[in-house]
């Protein structure tokens, strides 16, 4: 399952986009390193496609797509060299695909900001230039190992230096490695590293109940400015969590009433995920028989038998074709044996490239 790590300064409002996220209850004080050990949630993919599947194919339950965030450690500066709980947040954060980057944008003097004022732009900086330096200790490291073998001759160290001098003058020039393109052999390298600025990030602006819509869209675009892009520009999500946990705390008939009075249309956490869904270049395949339909979260790209194995290993190491028919095409027929009937379901092979909303049947031998 694909895990999104939940960062930022102390007392931005990590742990209240958890709760909201998960309604979990995670403690959320004023005060630095309210967290520690790291709070797991798993939350669902909200995609109604799912229950409609569930319908048409008679099964008993339905299981959406899954996420797990982790709301991990606020970090402080010099987390790199150690300061503040620096070396258990880094740990944390290489075991995720991706990064939730809470910035605090909200001015309230009863809430302690660790660095003595609210300044989003610095503070998004200050997290950053944290995990710069991380990754530039790690590189520098592997070039001096790699080095030596290098220069004893060795054709994979020499090949293996010029990717690592790469990264060494990117991460000099304080350019994060996620902007950098790499080849199919570089990003071997590279994925070996596991370096934190490779990483894929959702920018949440924690803005307050009180600020204004411009207020708010002035704090999104000088972070989107300043912010970690990739060649897709940098993805920013406004939200006032402050309102969110209040939300997740209500039963779902009174949290629509609530959404209603303040002209919200969604909860933060269809779009957190939603947006997380797009940051991670997600889609989702669905199987579906007489007991469970369940929605499968997949990178988009993924062939046939990549997507088997998502299901089961058995189901890609075995894999024999896939019968597959889209979405549309599956709610227009109405069932399954309607779709067998018109010659509806494809037979695709090792080949095929899942696209988003397919309904596939796996057919392996092992």
């Amino acid at each position: 399952m694909l895990q999104v790590g939940i960062v930022g300064l102390p007392n931005v409002g990590k742990s209240s986009l958890f709760n909201a996220l998960t309604a979990a209850g995670a403690p959320a004080e004023n005060y630095p390193f309210c967290t520690v050990e790291p709070n797991v949630g798993i939350v669902q993919v909200p995609d109604p496609r799912v229950q409609r599947v569930r319908e048409l194919s008679g099964s008993q339950e339905y299981v959406p797509a899954q996420i797990r965030f982790v709301d991990i450690a606020g970090l402080v500066m010099g987390a790199s060299k150690g300061e503040g709980l620096g070396n258990q947040f880094l740990a944390q954060i290489r075991e995720v695909d991706a990064i939730a980057h809470v910035v605090r944008c909200f001015q309230d003097p009863d809430v302690t900001h660790v660095m003595g004022s609210v300044d989003p732009v610095r503070d998004l900086e200050t997290v950053e230039l944290e995990l710069a330096l991380s990754d530039l200790d790690t590189v520098e490291r592997r070039r001096e190992k790699t080095g030596k073998k290098a220069r004893s001759g060795e054709v994979d160290a020499i090949r293996e230096m010029a990717v690592l001098d790469r990264l060494f003058q990117a991460l000099t020039d304080g350019e994060p490695l996620r902007r950098i393109s790499f080849s199919h052999k570089e990003e071997v390298v590279v994925g070996d590293l596991n370096l934190l600025s490779t990483k894929p990030v959702l920018l949440i602006a924690n803005v307050g109940e009180d600020q204004s819509h411009q207020e708010a869209e002035a704090f999104r675009v000088a972070m989107h400015n300043r912010g970690p892009g990739q060649s897709g520009g940098t993805v920013v999500v406004p939200v006032s969590l402050g309102i969110e946990a209040e939300l997740a705390l209500l039963e779902p008939g009174e949290r629509q009433e609530f959404l209603g009075e303040l002209g919200l249309d969604e909860e933060v956490s269809a779009r957190v995920i939603r947006s997380a869904y797009g940051l991670l270049g997600l889609i989702t395949f669905f199987s579906a028989n007489d007991k469970q339909t369940t929605a499968w979260a997949i990178p988009e790209g993924t062939k046939a038998p990549g997507a088997a194995g998502v299901i089961h290993t058995d189901f890609q190491r075995g894999f024999i074709r896939a019968e597959a028919i889209g979405y549309e095409e599956f709610v227009e027929l109405g069932s399954m044996k309607v779709a067998r009937e018109k010659g509806a379901i494809r037979s695709e092979g090792k080949d095929y490239v899942v696209r988003d909303g397919d309904i596939l049947l796996f057919r392996f031998n092992v």
